[in-house]
């Protein structure tokens, strides 16, 4: 029995290339749609085991459907396509419990594989997207966090501001935000708001 999918894309040439692509290699195409709210459509109606969203669309993000489907309850698995090669929506993708993440222009070659694997409970996460995340994610047990950053990215997980943390460590805050903006710059994280605490908290109990 062939694997049933949902696509959506904003670009009807993708969108015709990836439907043509994966009928060719018999995966059966339920519905397809151009917006992210007709795509959650589609999925709450069909569905779907799996479903291969655009990151960017009119109307809802995959990232949005993702939200939706989990909120709904939807068992629906989630791959999401994408142009960016941005760490921190890595990181929201993770947290959403999306099973694939692939970048657009490497997608045809690793699409496949990414599918079956998915199919069977397992994950896929391009190596073209990230080829430094898991040297990332192996940076504390390196040691290359200082003691003092550990405790500071600690309590970042816990939800706590610089000021909260400057407070309960007896230090001043632009010491705080020191420590902070190195451990962004040893963790190649983006620099964007709360990228930081998002890795943080991701990694709770896994590295520190």
């Amino acid at each position: 029995m062939s694997i049933e999918l949902i696509i959506a894309d904003d670009h009807p040439l993708l969108l015709k290339g990836l439907r043509d692509f994966l009928e060719e290699n018999n995966f059966n195409i339920l519905a397809q749609a151009n917006n992210g709210k007709d795509a959650l459509g589609l999925i709450e109606k069909h569905k779907p085991k799996i479903a291969i969203l655009d990151l960017e669309m009119p109307e809802m993000t995959g990232l949005e459907v993702a939200t939706a489907c989990r909120i709904k309850k939807i068992n629906t698995k989630i791959i999401l396509l994408t142009l960016h090669k941005e760490i921190f929506i890595l990181h929201q993708a993770k947290t959403l419990n999306i099973s694939g993440y692939l970048l657009k222009d490497f997608a045809i070659e690793e699409l496949i594989n990414c599918i079956q694997k998915i199919n069977v409970g397992e994950e896929y996460y391009s190596e073209k997207l990230f080829p430094e995340e898991k040297n990332n994610l192996n940076t504390v047990q390196n040691e290359k966090l200082t003691p003092s950053e550990i405790k500071i990215l600690k309590l970042i997980a816990d939800g706590l501001t610089s000021k909260e943390i400057a407070i309960k460590l007896f230090i001043a805050e632009r010491t705080v935000d020191k420590h902070r903006s190195n451990i962004i710059s040893k963790m190649n994280l983006d620099k964007k708001h709360n990228s930081l605490l998002i890795w943080a908290q991701n990694n709770k109990g896994k590295f520190f």
